[in-house]
């Protein structure tokens, strides 16, 4: 079955940088799309960055950066300049179009997460 996982997370000081990671596996016959979210504590899940039309939530311009090499699999997310505002789980979404026998289907899909601390 398909899956996304993420990696890459973990404490950095404020100032710092993470790349985050994020590897699609499974019958992938094709990536629609390849975005990034977050949900820090008792705040809604949000879109961070979009990988399909190069849009980032107005908090993360000029210091995010989204990228996606689909010969891996993969989205990454350059984060720099981090500030504890940024703390949450971060999550990788993915809209995919899998192979399943003779037929394809598109469908939506979730990473697990990945923990992202910043301390000031």
């Amino acid at each position: 079955q398909v899956q996304l996982v993420e990696s890459g997370g973990g404490l950095v000081q404020a100032g710092g940088s993470l790349r985050l990671s994020c590897i699609a596996s499974g019958s992938i016959f094709k990536i629609n799309t390849m975005t990034w979210y977050r949900q820090a504590p008792g705040k809604q899940r949000e879109l961070v960055a979009d990988n399909t039309n190069g849009g980032s939530t107005d908090s993360v311009k000029g210091r995010f950066t989204i990228s996606r090499d689909d010969a891996k699999k993969t989205v990454y997310l350059q984060m720099n300049s981090l500030s504890p505002e940024d703390t949450a789980v971060y999550y990788c979404n993915a809209e995919l179009v899998v192979r399943r026998e003779s037929s394809y289907y598109t469908a939506n899909f979730w990473g697990q997460g990945t923990q992202v601390t910043v301390s000031s």
